[in-house]
């Protein structure tokens, strides 16, 4: 389930929002704001999947409300400001809603939502790590597998071998799971690396030099 928030001025705009999450299989909305502040101090203590935020509003500018939260949520900009779209697509925004929207257009904006995330953005998700030369980005995709080391781990691609001092499952906890499975207590792998899995088959029974006994 898709827990969603709505933060707007507009009374109307909170109607057509809720009924249109109410219509939609898999979203539930869990709040609903049209005081900045309060939607503020909510998210920054909540955990939520999708943010419908408005940008012409008092005192805050829903640009600048979402450039402001240390965790920002995927959000769909809702708004009747054409001018605002570049702005949408420098924060990444899911969407921009330009108001009056149809529930077709609303159904269109939540359907990229829904899209597994091993087929679109988290397999080029970038894994930091720290070496003797300091801070690097390894795209998760470039990765082949990992080797653990005891209180080391290999990161194997194409182009090098890193190695950093790391715990094996440490490093799990920060790959997308949907792209990278733990085959071997010392082995991470990529999945889309994967040709071929060999099932471990017992070898031929030896004679027993005393069954005649």
């Amino acid at each position: 389930m898709i827990r969603c928030v709505i933060l707007d001025d507009e009374p109307l705009a909170h109607q057509v929002l809720e009924h249109y999450i109410a219509e939609t299989p898999g979203f539930t909305l869990v709040a609903k704001f049209r005081n900045a502040v309060e939607a503020f101090e909510y998210l920054g203590k909540n955990k939520i999947d999708l943010l419908f935020l408005d940008i012409e509003m008092p005192l805050v500018n829903g640009v600048n409300f979402l450039k402001a939260l240390p965790n920002a949520p995927k959000t769909i900009f809702t708004t009747a400001y054409k001018q605002y779209a570049f702005d949408g697509f420098e924060l990444n925004a899911i969407d921009y809603l330009l108001k009056p929207f149809s529930y077709e257009r609303f159904e269109k904006a939540v359907a990229k939502v829904e899209k597994p995330a091993a087929t679109t953005d988290a397999i080029t998700n970038t894994l930091v790590i720290k070496d003797k030369d300091g801070l690097l980005n390894i795209k998760q995709q470039d990765i082949l597998y990992i080797e653990g080391c005891k209180d080391y781990v290999k990161i194997i691609t194409e182009q090098k071998v890193h190695i950093i001092y790391h715990t094996l499952k440490g490093i799990l906890e920060r790959l997308n799971t949907a792209v990278f499975f733990q085959a071997h207590r010392s082995y991470i792998v990529n999945k889309m690396e994967v040709s071929r899995i060999a099932q471990d088959r017992p070898g031929p029974q030896q004679p027993n030099p005393y069954s005649d006994w």
